[in-house]
């Protein structure tokens, strides 16, 4: 895989297009000049994420003697815990009683950014080729960069949309990551029992 394959592929398992409308409804009880802040924080807190995982991820799993199907099936959970919550909300908002209703490192930066997916794309890339480093770094920045400028302009479509149309592109990505996160924990529970099996 070259450069920009990797990039191409990374920026598609990211979806910042899907993502946006996670973002919006995770960010709508956020004081509206908090919220450019509080998306550049998750986002930089993603990137961290992203590289620590190109650079140490499979160190990190082997000292915790982890495997990358448990990655999978607790972002599953997660994102099925996300979801539930967008489709029937809590009268305390998305994010529960945190202060301000502001959303730290889950679920914006992990899983949304900095998911499974990506996670073991990365890992992938350096285990296929580990001696390429300085390209697959390139490729995960360029694919956090594009990323980082559509979903930092999520707050206008926010404007744009108005509160119903909200509520309405809430329910229906709320129905939809319900379908991601069951196929998510499936591919993980088959490929834990694939590997078990060998």
């Amino acid at each position: 895989m070259d450069t920009v394959s990797a990039f191409i592929t990374l920026l598609f398992v990211m979806d910042p297009l899907g993502n946006v409308p996670i973002f919006l409804s995770v960010l709508k009880d956020v004081e509206a000049k908090r919220r450019q802040w509080v998306i550049l924080r998750e986002l930089l807190i993603a990137l961290a994420v992203l590289l620590v995982f190109l650079y140490a991820g499979s160190t990190v799993l082997e000292v915790l003697n982890l495997r990358q199907e448990s990655i999978s099936i607790a972002g599953a959970i997660i994102l099925f815990l996300i979801a539930l919550r967008m489709i029937f909300p809590n009268p305390q908002g998305m994010m529960g009683d945190t202060p301000d209703g502001e959303p730290f490192i889950v679920p914006l930066a992990i899983p949304m950014v900095a998911g499974p997916s990506a996670l073991a794309v990365t890992m992938l890339l350096v285990h296929k080729d580990p001696e390429r480093m300085l390209d697959w770094t390139f490729a995960v920045v360029g694919a956090w960069g594009v990323c980082a400028v559509l979903l930092m302009a999520s707050p206008l479509l926010l404007r744009a949309l108005g509160a119903r149309g909200l509520i309405a592109m809430e329910r229906l990505m709320g129905m939809i990551l319900v379908i991601v996160a069951v196929q998510m924990f499936f591919d993980g529970v088959r490929t834990f029992l694939n590997l078990s099996t060998v």
